[in-house]
């Protein structure tokens, strides 16, 4: 098997993911078109245009935790010898195929190590997220350049960190360096044709080490886990920070760590099938109970539990770990231009706002 440092030129990049394409599924970086402005990760089809050169609006959460699935389908029969009762017939999800992500960022590959923290680690194991997250190679972009929003280094990340993935993508003038980060990769690297030339490795380890030196971002989370609890109760603080907040959750569908999610039944005649779907800690009913009560009322409530989960709670229970990977995809994507990162500062600076024990309203 030829396991050797490989180079895609811009011009033959179709061709190389149509090879790869033959072999497994791949997800991609689309570019956007008739108007649209979104770049999401979808299924790669011949003469696709991709955006390999910014980061994509939706990261590649979608792939391995989908926004709709089918946990298992489900039919109702009547039981030929008691008439009055019914069997219920289940089945389940056909398995996961082998799947590439190409073009994925350093982000992306820390919000899935995030989602594994929570899926498949400790006593209860989700078994699709599993099986995909098995399935699924990623191959890992290596950042040539930040925008005013991301912060990554703040939060442990890079622009050049590969922790996750299984193949580096190294953009150089005039192409792409591929390499294999482990043995799972190798059969990948056998599908590429042509082999980087030393002048082609020698660019790219010169574009890794530099984006190795960048910091991006100045955020200091290190301490966020107790300055969020010695703030938990000023609600002055948090009408400070998002008192704008509309709750629409688009910072939280954009989010490559956020996982929240319902299931509901959805069934016609007696065929049905039981649906996971992405759901909003930001959405008033996603913690309404069913005797009408809310813990989380109003707007501040929310978007605190927000920041709490991600700054205090999380790194509380996974070792210290932060559900954040510094995209910024939630302050791009924001209405009302809500910066997690100024909420997140200001939680030790005590002349941001009076102590209260007033409560908000929504």
């Amino acid at each position: 098997m030829d396991t050797a440092i490989k180079f895609i030129a811009l011009d033959k990049l179709s061709s190389a993911l149509d090879r790869i394409s033959e072999k497994l599924d791949v997800w991609v970086p689309v570019a956007p078109k008739d108007g649209k402005t979104v770049v999401r990760f979808e299924p790669y089809r011949s003469g696709a245009t991709l955006e390999l050169d910014y980061q994509s609006t939706l990261g590649a959460k979608g792939v391995l935790l989908p926004q709709v699935e089918t946990l298992f389908r489900f039919s109702c029969r009547k039981d030929a010898n008691k008439p009055s009762k019914k069997r219920v017939q289940l089945e389940d999800p056909a398995p996961p195929p082998l799947t590439l992500i190409f073009g994925a960022r350093p982000c992306d590959a820390k919000g899935f190590l995030v989602l594994d923290r929570v899926f498949s680690s400790g006593p209860f194991v989700d078994g699709l997220y599993s099986a995909r997250r098995e399935q699924t190679l990623l191959a890992t972009m290596v950042c040539r350049q930040e925008d005013a929003a991301c912060f990554c280094s703040s939060v442990g990340g890079g622009p050049a960190d590969m922790q996750g993935s299984d193949l580096r993508i190294t953009p150089i003038p005039d192409g792409y360096i591929v390499e294999a980060l482990n043995e799972r990769a190798l059969p990948v690297m056998a599908w590429l044709e042509h082999a980087a030339t030393k002048l082609q490795i020698a660019a790219a380890g010169k574009m890794q080490e530099e984006a190795a030196k960048r910091s991006v971002g100045s955020l200091d989370a290190e301490q966020s886990k107790e300055h969020f609890l010695q703030r938990f109760n000023d609600l002055n603080y948090w009408q400070d920070m998002a008192g704008q907040c509309i709750s629409c959750g688009i910072c939280t569908f954009v989010c490559p760590t956020c996982y929240c999610f319902s299931i509901t039944d959805e069934m016609k005649d007696k065929r049905g099938e039981r649906l996971r779907s992405w759901d909003s800690c930001m959405f008033f009913t996603y913690t309404l109970e069913a005797s009408g009560h809310n813990p989380r009322p109003t707007r501040l409530e929310r978007y605190r539990n927000r920041i709490g989960h991600k700054f205090s709670y999380f790194p509380e229970k996974y070792d210290g770990m932060i559900a954040c990977c510094g995209c910024g995809r939630c302050i791009r994507s924001c209405p009302v231009s809500i910066d997690i990162r100024r909420v997140v500062e200001n939680l030790n600076d005590a002349t941001c706002s009076p102590r209260s024990t007033q409560r908000s309203q929504s």
